[in-house]
């Protein structure tokens, strides 16, 4: 990919406690791209997240975005940046309905509207009055998505949004991740289903013990099943 370069890490170590999680993280996300973070549970590919998001404090390296430093800043400001997290427990009010989850989310100056969330995710307009306890899984994965795009995200990173979904839906939300990014949105995907991330992903990155241990475009990650079986113990389909 040839566009500026979005989001970039630059040797991220993080600690939990005296845990040494990342070890040097170094990656990035152009323009226009969809990257994949790979590994095996535990490599630190959640941690990666947070390090770019301001939820884990680098102890040592860089996180850029879009030129700027944002190394050191707190969680709140680094998401008014425009670089945005959507967690793995998807972090929706339960009680609240899915209008309600989203109006808390609307920023002012945001390009996407409620009108536009609509469009994207029918069944949100649908369940529009239903509380977010009485959705599915799926349909909580798409409320926590929408609510990020309310925000007028500049980067949008996913931690596992199809983990433990129906096909039938997880299909529906790779063509809403892929508009997202059509629309001009890159994205940084953690995800464990390959079908999902090479269906997606332009590049992949993949974490072992804290360290990025392989980095390709999708063709050849694609066809390099040897890397994939070595990191991540999975053979081809």
């Amino acid at each position: 990919m040839s566009g500026p370069v979005a989001l970039s890490l630059d040797a991220v170590h993080g600690y939990y406690g005296k845990s040494h999680i990342l070890q040097g993280v170094s990656l990035e996300v152009r323009a226009g791209e969809i990257v994949c973070l790979l590994g095996r549970n535990g490599a630190g590919k959640t941690s990666t997240l947070k390090a770019a998001s301001g939820l884990l404090a680098p102890r040592a390296g860089r996180v850029r975005f879009h030129g700027t430093d944002l190394t050191g800043w707190p969680a709140h400001r680094i998401a008014r940046a425009g670089l945005t997290l959507v967690p793995e427990d998807r972090g929706i009010f339960s009680l609240l309905s899915v209008e309600e989850n989203l109006g808390i989310a609307e920023r002012r100056g945001s390009p996407w509207s409620r009108k536009d969330i609509f469009a994207m995710f029918p069944r949100l307009e649908e369940r529009r009055r239903n509380g977010g306890a009485q959705l599915s899984g799926g349909e909580q994965q798409m409320l926590s998505i929408a609510r990020a795009l309310l925000s007028g995200p500049k980067l949008l990173m996913l931690d596992e949004p199809v983990e433990g979904l129906a096909p039938v839906i997880v299909e529906e939300i790779v063509g809403q991740i892929r508009a997202i990014r059509d629309a001009g949105v890159p994205i940084l995907l953690v995800e464990q289903n390959l079908a999902v991330c090479t269906g997606l992903a332009d590049r992949h990155y993949i974490l072992e013990l804290g360290r990025v241990a392989y980095e390709a475009g999708n063709a050849d990650f694609v066809a390099d099943d040897a890397a994939r079986d070595r990191y991540l113990g999975v053979k081809a389909a």
